[in-house]
């Protein structure tokens, strides 16, 4: 997989483009100068001005090109056009000189090295054109040293350097556009390898995690003690639980998040069938609307519902008695969850808490509601053990281990 951040068109790489742009600028401008003092016999401040922006502009390029840093030689050269243009256009017949066509030239170089210098270049060209047009500019400062014979030539000449600048210009932009389209597809061809990659990650995980639940069940059938075989059982749908989210996730487009309520669906028929068998008499209710959770919240999630209900079908609603679980989720205005979910069964002691019981899934109950940074409590309103969790969506930095 090729590194491509090296290779990225940045508005610098852009910029730079421009001086190409500004070069060309700057020898049209000593070329007319050249052509208006000896052909067009124009007064001596027209020549002056384009030659003397054409040498100034090769300054703060050379100055530029050796001190990038400073930003205030790039920035000057627009600002230098249009002082030029306009200075041109006073001694060229004012607001019907044909040097303002340069102007466009002037703002769209502006707009090429940021908005802002685009934005204000084009209000103080309004605004220099407004001024042309004020009676006391044109009376007493407004002149015309191109004479009428050579007023056709001199407009020409302004016409070519314009059409010569916007099509150095237009291929500047065309080309960094053609780099970044280049370069466009080359990051999206990554993008789409690396989630390849992630999907089949996700892949491995959930088929080495069946493996360990296979390993798992495998173990339990070769031991006769059955209190030892329901702990293996247990860390086998633990592990289950796990590969269920990876298995969602290899499946999915969006590889970051699950659908959770097909997930806790899923899960929970699981569990039945693991700890009841095909035919339950247990009633499930889910009232989960469509919701979506990245994979460092739902696995801790799964796995605290996994637990919950599981203690629910082994100890709440024993052996082939009829009995209702049930499991609700909302999503609160401060963007945290509510979690509900228990059984109808029998039930345990209130004096029984999460601090004081040796079981261990009580105990990863409090665990992973505190690694969701929630809390969890005991609903003593309800008959059957039933709690209520509240937690947040986290982050992959904010994940913290269970133990």
């Amino acid at each position: 997989m090729q590194d491509t951040s090296k290779d990225i068109p940045t508005v610098l790489a852009l910029q730079q483009r421009t001086l190409r742009a500004a070069y060309t600028a700057s020898g049209l401008a000593v070329i007319a100068a050249a052509i208006s003092f000896f052909l067009l016999d124009a007064g001596n401040m027209v020549p002056f001005i384009l030659g003397g922006f054409g040498i100034l502009s090769l300054v703060i390029i050379s100055i530029y090109k050796n001190n990038p840093e400073r930003d205030i030689w790039r920035f000057s050269l627009p600002w230098l056009g249009v002082c030029a243009i306009f200075t041109l256009a006073i001694f060229t017949g004012g607001i019907g000189s044909p040097a303002l066509v340069l102007l466009t030239v002037a703002v769209i170089a502006a707009y090429l090295q940021s908005d802002t210098q685009g934005n204000l270049h084009l209000v103080f060209g309004l605004a220099g054109i407004g001024a042309l047009l004020l009676p006391w500019v044109r009376e007493t400062l407004v002149q015309n040293q191109v004479s009428g014979s050579m007023g056709a030539y001199f407009s020409a000449l302004c016409v070519a350097m314009a059409v010569i600048l916007l099509g150095v210009l237009g291929k500047e932009i065309i080309d960094h556009t053609k780099e970044l389209q280049a370069v466009r597809q080359s990051i999206a061809e990554e993008l789409q390898e690396k989630e390849t990659l992630i999907k089949e990650i996700h892949h491995r995980v959930k088929n080495n995690l069946q493996t360990v639940s296979s390993l798992l069940s495998l173990q339990s059938r070769s031991i006769a003690d059955k209190k030892i075989q329901n702990l293996i059982k247990s860390s086998q749908n633990r592990v289950i639980s796990m590969a269920m989210v990876h298995e969602m996730l290899y499946m999915r487009d969006d590889i970051t998040k699950i659908e959770y309520k097909t997930y806790i669906n899923e899960l929970i028929n699981y569990l039945i069938k693991s700890v009841k068998g095909s035919d339950s008499n247990v009633k499930v209710l889910v009232d989960v609307p469509e919701m979506e959770l990245g994979i460092d919240t739902a696995i801790p999630l799964g796995l605290l519902i996994n637990e919950t209900m599981t203690n629910a079908l082994k100890y709440g609603i024993k052996n082939d008695e009829k009995g209702q679980i049930h499991i609700a989720m909302r999503q609160e205005a401060d963007q945290s969850y509510i979690l509900t979910m228990g059984d109808n069964g029998i039930g345990f002691s209130e004096k029984v808490t999460f601090e004081t019981s040796k079981s261990l899934g009580l105990k990863l109950i409090h665990n992973l509601a505190k690694q969701l940074k929630g809390t969890i409590t005991r609903d003593t309103t309800r008959k059957g053990t039933n709690y209520i969790l509240k937690f947040r969506e986290i982050g992959h930095d904010e994940f913290n281990s269970v133990a």
